[in-house]
């Protein structure tokens, strides 16, 4: 699974696009937290995962760098140019930014959430 993203990020043999690897590896995490049993993973794998993923990242972006880092590349004008270089759908986007906004910004998710629930009643 690492090993296809950072294939996919390859631009000239081993050279990566880091900011490719950043809309890659932030699409994964978004999808296997969304639908962990589509990848034979329990909720209680997560947090392993999560560390394991942490340590890819380090390895291609600076021992510095974190998954978070990486969602908080997404919301940057660089961010937005991977995305496109990408042709992400919109739906693709809103999934990506739905999870930053929840890992970067998390009161703020809550409230956001708590008021489309109200709306929604």
């Amino acid at each position: 699974m690492l090993d296809e993203i950072e294939h996919r990020a390859a631009v000239a043999g081993r050279f990566i696009d880091k900011d490719l690897y950043q809309v890659y590896i932030t699409t994964l995490w978004s999808n296997v937290v969304m639908y962990p049993d589509d990848v034979g993973l329990a909720e209680a794998d997560l947090e392993p995962l999560h560390d394991y993923l942490n340590e890819s990242v380090a390895r291609v972006l600076g021992a510095d760098r974190t998954l978070t880092d990486c969602f908080r590349f997404l919301n940057t004008k660089a961010g937005e140019q991977a995305m496109d270089r990408c042709r992400l759908s919109r739906t693709h986007r809103e999934l990506l930014q739905y999870f930053c906004s929840m890992i970067l910004d998390p009161e703020g998710h809550r409230r956001w959430a708590a008021e489309v629930q109200k709306d929604n009643r």
